[in-house]
């Protein structure tokens, strides 16, 4: 079975943690040993979030521009590709120890979006640290930033347009036929465009990983999709009394239930699987990454799917 996992940002760094490469790498690694448990009798992809080290990289590189005002700081399409390199060069170089007879190979993906995609009027993905309140509204004043709450913190909204395609898809599927692990999409990849001339072109944003994962999934044809988080399961009613997990929902009834997730944080997975169920008639699953083997077996997770009618709970 050819599985493709989206990596959610907290199995790379927890919420609030120090963003060290210390912390970075032994989060990475708890990852890799659940990974590698899947590996053993399924072809492998897996894609990974970057939005902390995303907007480090730009606080960086911010700061650098503030110090000497002739050096621009670089764009969003940049600090994408040289955070896929990071966190692809710990990924691999944790399942290549666990896993040595299987080699792991990290791709750039560039993943191609609408130049005028409306997102690009209306910032809408968090990046970066989180802040207070108070602390939030100071930096948007300074550096002209949009902000937007992430649960109960504040965290720098940038556009996020919708990933229309993927490169290097064929170059994916050589690599698993020789039975390589591939992570690609990392970051929701390197977000570009063709100009009028039919060149690659980099654009100033950050695609949403889960959304561009599902792309990558319905072009590999992948058989099963997972977003692994840190959560067992996707919530009605979140944080409320009555809240409820969802066991399993046909797509169609999990999209009426949109208004009750989260924009910044469970809204794109949701999306994203009722995607690529829609297109592909393959099942998809939201669960916690501790999980992960009893949701490939169908024991745990909130499984999207069509063989069924409405929605089940736990």
């Amino acid at each position: 079975m050819r599985i493709v996992v989206a990596l959610g940002g907290n199995a790379l760094l927890k919420r609030g943690e120090p963003m060290t490469a210390q912390n970075q790498s032994a989060n990475i690694r708890i990852a890799a040993e659940q990974l590698a448990k899947i590996k053993q009798d399924h072809e492998l992809v897996i894609s990974h979030g970057n939005g902390p080290q995303v907007g480090l990289l730009a606080l960086q590189h911010a700061a650098y521009h503030a110090q000497d005002a002739k050096i621009e700081p670089y764009p969003l399409d940049v600090l994408v590709s040289q955070t896929v390199g990071m966190i692809g060069y710990m990924l691999q170089q944790e399942l290549t120890n666990l896993l040595p007879q299987t080699p792991t190979i990290t791709v750039l993906s560039q993943v191609i979006v609408a130049p005028n995609d409306p997102a690009f009027e209306k910032p809408s993905k968090p990046i970066g640290q989180i802040y207070g309140k108070a602390e939030a509204e100071k930096l948007a004043a300074e550096k002209g930033w949009t902000i937007m709450p992430d649960g109960q913190h504040y965290r720098r909204a940038v556009p996020s347009p919708l990933p229309k395609s993927v490169t290097g898809m064929d170059s994916v599927k050589a690599l698993l036929a020789n039975k390589n692990i591939v992570i690609c999409g990392g970051g929701g990849g390197i977000p570009s465009y063709y100009n009028e001339k039919g060149e690659l072109q980099g654009v100033e944003a950050v695609v949403d990983k889960d959304l561009c994962t599902a792309v990558i999934s319905q072009e590999l044809k992948a058989d099963l999709f997972i977003i692994a988080t840190d959560v067992p399961a996707a919530c009605v009613n979140f944080n409320k009394a009555e809240q409820k997990q969802i066991a399993r929902a046909n797509p169609t009834a999990l999209e009426a239930l949109a208004d009750e997730f989260a924009p910044g944080s469970m809204g794109p997975k949701v999306k994203a699987v009722i995607n690529f169920v829609k297109a592909t008639g393959k099942d998809a699953v939201i669960g916690s990454l501790a999980d992960i083997e009893r949701i490939v077996q169908g024991k745990a997770g909130t499984r999207v799917t069509n063989t069924i009618n409405g929605v089940e709970f736990y």
